[in-house]
């Protein structure tokens, strides 16, 4: 919570350039709220900047997401890693800028001072997604939900599905502060490194 007013006021002229900014490419609110699963099966509403136009399908990533988790632990081992969907027809003007660069995620400093996430651990998933869990799946929503975590540092979207869920059960196994600090200071070069190679 501390964490996430340093950061809330640091980092308040960039809210307001970006909000500025949607504002002028894109009609329509700035911020995004969707309803994600938090810690417990705790459904909480998740705020983003806006990348997407007004009443974007979901049906195209939902279709993309389900696919991937219906074919993890496959026997082969050659799961498909989570790459982002290509180019989307959804997204607004340099809206995959601000997905690139994580800038899209700042407003969950305010899901952070709320209680409904930690600045570090893993990524809250969608309802659609938790449907699909398997039972061993579920474990990762023993922890309350984070900003950044070891996966997000450890090759995000080129690791799959089951190589995200074993990362966040060995961040419950191993979690300190100290391994929350290491995690955060991590996290700008996983950031760069993403900019760089976004798939």
């Amino acid at each position: 919570i501390v964490g996430s007013i340093v950061f809330l006021i640091l980092l308040s002229p960039l809210f307001v350039l970006i909000y500025a900014f949607i504002k002028i490419v894109s009609p329509g609110p700035v911020f995004y709220k969707q309803e994600r699963i938090g810690h417990g099966g705790k459904p909480f509403l998740f705020w983003k900047f806006r990348t997407m136009k007004i009443n974007a399908d979901p049906s195209l990533h939902e279709k993309y997401v389900v696919d991937l988790i219906k074919h993890s632990d496959s026997q082969t081992g050659r799961e498909r890693p989570m790459n982002k969907l290509g180019k989307d027809p959804r997204i607004i003007p340099f809206g995959s800028l601000l997905r690139n660069t994580c800038l899209d995620e700042l407003p969950q400093l305010f899901n952070v001072l709320r209680g409904d996430m930690s600045l570090v651990g893993p990524r809250p998933p969608l309802p659609y997604e938790v449907r699909e869990y398997a039972l061993w799946h579920k474990s990762r929503l023993d922890i309350v939900p984070g900003m950044t975590g070891l996966w997000q540092v450890s090759g995000k979207n080129r690791l799959s599905f089951t190589e995200m869920l074993r990362l966040d059960l060995h961040y419950a196994e191993v979690r300190s502060l100290w391994v929350d600090f290491k995690i955060l200071l991590k996290t700008p070069l996983a950031i760069l490194d993403q900019i760089q190679d976004p798939h």
